[in-house]
């Protein structure tokens, strides 16, 4: 049976960012360094995984299966949970056969793969995709592609704990608002129903308009009953998912060395260039204080590397 050892918490320290154009806006931004809770697993996923783990682990399944693509940091922290705590992972993988370093670690830490192909993969959605599967393996409980929907949702509320419980230690009593990249919607979400209207939750678009993140997270907002829901969802796709610049990878370059914080091009490095085009234009008064989650996803830039 599925089973997770009760000691093991993930643990984000909070800091601030020292940054000019901060300065210069007289705004203050602390990172949620979601990227140092784990070597492995990593980032965001964990908590979108902790409450589907927890109901796998109420009906008594052995493992997990779930979808993700050659680079996905949720199939990464998924096989990596799995080999730690000692249950199976299966893959179902977009495309076809290929050897990313992440697909590397998937086998290494012992993830049975299936490569769906790309009509195979885009059928995820359609009624009836998971029966075969869970014919198959019938001990396995299905997760939704990136950990999704209302139970991601729920793990990713106690981010809010996370961050509010190391405020004092920068010297401040309360913060203004959230921001955070946004690949599908869930962790932001997840913050919208921790924050219950109290706190504004900004979601940079990793991706565009048309991937469906605004009915997604309206989705979860309505499942789980929530009438005061206060958050703006803002386009750093710049032109598609996976889409890169020069301005963005200068921004990331020149970051990185003065803030010494690594970022990926995919979603913290579009999400933190979209913060700062936001701050140049006023959307923020002086003094304001803001939390940026920084969601991990470094290893799998590792294979975008090598592409770019």
């Amino acid at each position: 049976m599925l089973s997770l050892p009760d000691n093991w918490l993930a643990k984000a320290p909070l800091e601030l960012l020292h940054l000019d154009w901060l300065a210069h806006s007289g705004i203050e931004v602390a990172i949620l360094r979601l990227d140092q809770i784990d070597p492995l697993i990593s980032g965001n996923k964990w908590f979108k995984l902790i409450e589907h783990l927890k109901t796998a682990d109420r009906v008594g399944a052995e493992g997990i299966i779930s979808l993700g693509g050659a680079h996905s940091n949720h199939l990464h922290a998924l096989a990596a949970a799995g080999k730690r705590f000692g249950f199976a992972t299966v893959g179902l993988l977009r495309g076809h056969p290929q050897q990313t370093p992440t697909v590397k670690d998937l086998q290494a830490f012992g993830m049975q793969l299936h490569w769906l192909g790309y009509g195979g993969y885009r059928a995820r959605y359609e009624a009836g995709f998971w029966e075969p599967w869970q014919a198959q393996y019938p001990d396995l409980f299905p997760v939704p592609e990136g950990g999704g929907g209302l139970q991601g949702a729920k793990g990713c509320m106690q981010l809010k704990a996370l961050a509010c419980q190391q405020l004092n230690a920068l010297g401040w009593s309360d913060y203004d608002a959230w921001w955070l990249a946004c690949g599908t919607g869930t962790t932001l979400a997840g913050l919208v129903l921790a924050e219950a209207g109290e706190h504004p939750v900004y979601g940079a678009l990793a991706v565009p308009g048309d991937h469906g993140v605004a009915q997604q997270v309206e989705r979860i907002v309505q499942q789980a009953g929530l009438i005061d829901a206060v958050y703006e969802l803002i386009d750093a796709s710049r032109g598609g998912f996976a889409r890169v610049d020069p301005l963005l990878i200068d921004f990331i370059e020149k970051t990185e060395r003065a803030s010494g914080i690594p970022l990926e091009p995919l979603y913290t490095g579009k999400a933190l260039l979209a913060l700062k085009q936001q701050v140049e234009a006023g959307k923020f008064a002086r003094g304001s204080r803001l939390i940026f989650v920084h969601t991990g996803g470094l290893q799998g830039q590792r294979g975008f590397n090598s592409q770019t």
